[in-house]
């Protein structure tokens, strides 16, 4: 069969690399689309370049010229999965339909590109640049039928019934999807029986979250436990999938007292909740978990926006001469947002005040709401390659663990939005005393733990140079490791992945540059970086608990809890 670009262990890659909404607030999420003013004026702009239009047009009129006279070169890039089937190349008719659209994009591209490069508002030009790539990808002809050889061959060699069943999957995302396609097969995986099922307790249960304590795996222990914090958004299972691909299960592994914060799904009467009740939160969950091992202190590791989260309130805790925390580790955890340029399209004031309202107005935002924006991030890899594989070749979507953790969004209140949105907008978190948590204002060269930090050098969200800042930001040491790959595959990154390596160098400076060319490149996962740092800070080794929680902390239930299933308490 010829092949549609649409490969599912690619899609897993694709998905892996994408930095959704859900899991990394810390990259400004839920900042929505690009106004229909911002981009009209941003293409109006650059069609008032005249002179770029006029050679753009010239050029584009001959170059279509040579399309149909067979003698254009114009191909896609390698990389461009799109145009993979034989009859792209070795049928005149779809070949020149590949090349017309590529020679017209390739047009469309450098207009805007040439009018963002002299574009007073960094924004407005991001905003239409965005446009422009989402246009272009709508067009691509193997998102219809007729010019899908791939799909017109799927037809035939089924007799009409992918057609029928591309309309039952179309029927089906209207109803449950909001029209968007699927990017996995729903009800693939159940949580607590395929995912998230690292053997555990929950030893603490109130409104906002649970505390789960994993079951040691020997006989040994390190004295002092680390708490992991994850981001608000998303459920936390993406720290364990299943056997094998769970950070959960390799800190476990690596003799680790492991336990994690589950936070509730907030509706719209938490809508109220703040930083404040997220910070308060992680505070009486270190008082759980140094009551339970008796340890006088604790390691975080925070992910992605529970970096943010765990910051402020170790900010408090400095100024008020607080040690309840030994250490603290950041996984693609952004403090500093200045030059992001690749969300530079949902920073205008204009879309972060309509965005700040709409909170407001609504209490919550859904998490369907704040991953819409950024799959158009990426439209050909995370829309129309659904498109093509759910509609045109009428097949189900690809059940993978990542893929099925990612379609299950969750809600963030609307006053902790608004909060992040502040953040985002206006770099609150490096500006000290601009913005206040728990009463105390954020000032973070005081906060002078140890602190473990990593990046992905291939991240679109939360840039690694912007990751390294906070190295610089804080008062303690600092260790830096940068990972390869994107957002997600960074943090769902067990060792033996023989492609999987990671940079660890010597004391961080200032330029993130000039410590990336002094770093050794190792073979392995950040993981074990993050596991040999943490061993050298956890004590001793003790005696493992034979049970988990204790007369004042009682277990309520096995791991995974109640709360990464929206299920209530009885």
């Amino acid at each position: 069969m010829a092949s549609t670009g649409s490969d599912p262990e690619q899609a897993t890659v694709i998905a892996l690399d994408r930095g959704i909404a859900e899991e990394s607030i810390g990259g400004g999420e839920d900042l929505v689309l690009p106004g229909r003013g911002e981009v009209l004026a941003g293409i109006v702009g650059a069609l008032g370049q005249g002179h770029v239009l006029a050679n753009e047009a010239i050029g584009l009129g001959k170059e279509l010229v040579k399309v149909q006279l067979g003698r254009s070169d114009m191909a896609p890039a390698k990389s461009d999965r799109r145009f993979t089937d034989p009859a792209w190349s070795g049928n005149p008719v779809y070949h020149r339909i590949m090349q017309t659209y590529l020679a017209s994009t390739g047009a469309l591209a450098r207009i805007v590109e040439e009018w963002s490069s002299t574009a007073a508002n960094p924004a407005r030009a991001q905003a239409a640049s965005f446009a422009a790539t989402i246009f272009a990808s709508a067009l691509a002809p193997t998102n219809y039928l007729l010019t899908n050889p791939a799909a017109v061959k799927e037809v035939f060699d089924t007799g009409g019934r992918s057609l029928a069943r591309g309309i039952g999957n179309y029927i089906s995302d209207l109803r449950t999807n909001g029209g968007m396609p699927s990017m996995v097969e729903r009800d693939a995986f159940k949580v607590g029986v395929d995912l998230a099922v690292t053997p555990g307790s929950v030893i603490a249960r109130d409104e906002v979250a649970e505390v789960l304590q994993y079951a040691p795996a020997g006989s040994k222990v390190y004295e002092r436990p680390v708490l992991v914090v994850p981001p608000p958004i998303g459920r936390f299972y993406f720290l364990d999938l299943r056997p094998g691909r769970s950070f959960v299960e390799y800190s476990v592994a690596r003799k680790m007292q492991t336990f994690l914060v589950s936070w509730r799904n907030p509706q719209r009467e938490q809508g109220d909740w703040t930083l404040d009740t997220y910070a308060a939160r992680v505070s009486k969950a270190l008082d759980e978990v140094r009551d339970i091992t008796g340890s006088a202190d604790v390691n975080i590791i925070g992910f992605c926006a529970g970096g943010i989260i765990a910051t402020t309130l170790l900010n408090h805790m400095a100024a008020h001469g607080d040690s309840r925390v030994h250490s603290m580790s950041y996984a693609v955890t952004m403090l500093d947002f200045d030059k992001q340029e690749q969300l530079a399209a949902f920073a205008s004031p204009r879309l972060v005040s309509f965005a700040r309202r709409r909170s407001g107005r609504k209490g919550i935002i859904t998490g369907r709401d704040m991953s819409s924006a950024f799959t158009w991030m990426r439209p050909d890899d995370l829309v129309f390659n659904y498109v093509v594989n759910n509609y045109l070749m009428g097949r189900k979507p690809p059940a993978f663990d990542i893929l099925a953790w990612n379609a299950d969004s969750t809600n963030l209140p609307g006053a902790v939005h608004i909060q992040f949105l502040d953040i985002f907008a206006d770099n609150l978190l490096v500006k000290p005393g601009a913005m206040e948590v728990l009463g105390t204002p954020v000032q973070l060269d005081r906060i002078d733990i140890p602190t473990f930090v990593s990046g992905a050098v291939s991240d679109h969200l939360t840039a690694w140079t912007n990751c390294y800042s906070t190295t610089q930001l804080l008062g303690g040491e600092s260790t830096f490791v940068l990972s390869y790959s994107g957002h997600i595959a960074s943090l769902v990154n067990p060792p033996g992945n023989p492609k999987a390596h990671y940079w660890i160098g010597g004391t961080p400076g200032p330029d993130p540059k000039a410590w990336l060319d002094g770093a050794e490149r190792k073979a392995g996962s950040w993981w074990e970086a993050w596991a040999d740092w943490i061993t050298q800070r956890a004590g001793t080794e003790v005696e493992a608990p034979p049970t988990l929680g204790n007369d004042q902390h009682k277990q309520l239930g096995p791991a995974p809890g109640l709360y990464v299933r929206d299920m209530k308490p009885e």
